[in-house]
């Protein structure tokens, strides 16, 4: 009940039975405590065991002559889409953010899917090694996409979860997009792991940190290198104004050109061209999503870190943006 109500419910009584405040305000107090005394207040404590593995994450992905998130940092970030990105509706809760791009030997096994990721594959089994039993490798990948996210200047901080069950049972294949596919396919794909076309637009703005690792095919070459805006360094909206132009230096994805044409995708995409604002509330929304997939039942069942994560760009921060720029 609202304090509000509660005052309206007391006047009531009090003009009913000739009662004075006081009378019905103490005997209100006393029902409260009669109902609630025999409920255990519910704890849901982040093992500190997290503040380390978050220190050494944060070390593995700052680049310290630039400040900048590096090459360990984008390949994170991309690993969490690759672990969690193979679930689909029919799975349930079952798969996805499960551990098994790495448990299963998927980055070596589906090379189409995971070059590239050999590295920081590489990084988190030793990570956790040093932590033994004490965190899940799905977890880990999780929590190495937050903290890689934030350390990108302007990078938002994502609501941060462990309790993820591992898994070495491969994931599906042919759930991943490629950056060749039509943009209705990769349409479809996100439709079927529960996502819109503006979660879509909102996910495709992590390759504003991102570089290629190396693609062939039409319509040309992309360097191993070539990254998809002009600031790979930093959390910004450069990635969708440059996206649709020819852009020195920059290597659109042609399914992110696509994308960015598409009828549906391609209005919410314009809508992220200069306005950080939505695209870190869009984008925030839609990857913590994405980081519960086929976590049976949801964040509802794992306990909160976000804390123990950097602060970055907070999620709901207004100040400093447009100020219409919910609006647009």
């Amino acid at each position: 009940m609202r304090f509000s109500s509660l005052l309206l419910a007391i006047s009531a009584i009090t003009l009913a039975h000739g009662l004075t405040i006081s009378e019905v305000s103490n005997s209100a107090v006393s029902a409260v405590k009669r109902t609630f005394s025999g409920l255990t207040p519910r704890t849901n404590k982040c093992p500190d065991i997290w503040k380390s593995v978050i220190a050494d994450l944060s070390a593995m992905f700052i680049d310290t002559s630039s400040g900048q998130c590096n090459n360990a940092a984008r390949a994170a970030i991309r690993a969490a889409f690759h672990d969690c990105g193979t679930w689909s509706k029919s799975q349930g809760d079952t798969g996805g953010c499960d551990g098994s791009l790495i448990l299963a030997n998927e980055i070596s096994l589906r090379p189409r899917d995971n070059n590239g990721l050999q590295d920081i594959g590489a990084k988190l089994t030793t990570l956790k090694a040093k932590y033994t039993t004490q965190v899940s490798m799905a977890d880990l990948i999780a929590v190495a996409a937050s903290v890689a996210i934030v350390s990108c200047p302007g990078g938002p901080r994502i609501d941060t979860y462990v309790g993820r069950k591992d898994s070495t049972t491969p994931s599906p294949e042919n759930m991943l997009p490629s950056p060749f596919s039509d943009a209705e396919t990769i349409f479809q794909l996100f439709r079927d792991k529960g996502f819109d076309a503006e979660d879509l637009a909102a996910l495709l703005g992590a390759h504003s940190v991102s570089k290629a690792v190396g693609l062939s095919g039409p319509p040309g070459n992309i360097p191993v290198g070539g990254a998809q805006d002009s600031t790979p360094g930093k959390w910004d909206v450069n990635y969708y104004a440059e996206t649709t132009k020819n852009t020195s230096n920059v290597f659109s994805f042609p399914s992110d050109r696509a994308l960015a044409a598409h009828d549906k995708v391609g209005k919410e995409f314009r809508r992220m061209v200069g306005n950080k604002g939505r695209f870190d509330d869009k984008f925030v929304d839609a990857m913590e999503d994405l980081m519960l997939l086929g976590v049976p039942g949801g964040k509802r069942k794992l306990t909160e870190c976000t804390n123990f994560v950097p602060k970055g760009s907070k999620k709901r921060e207004i100040m400093g943006r447009a100020i219409n720029w919910r609006a647009r």
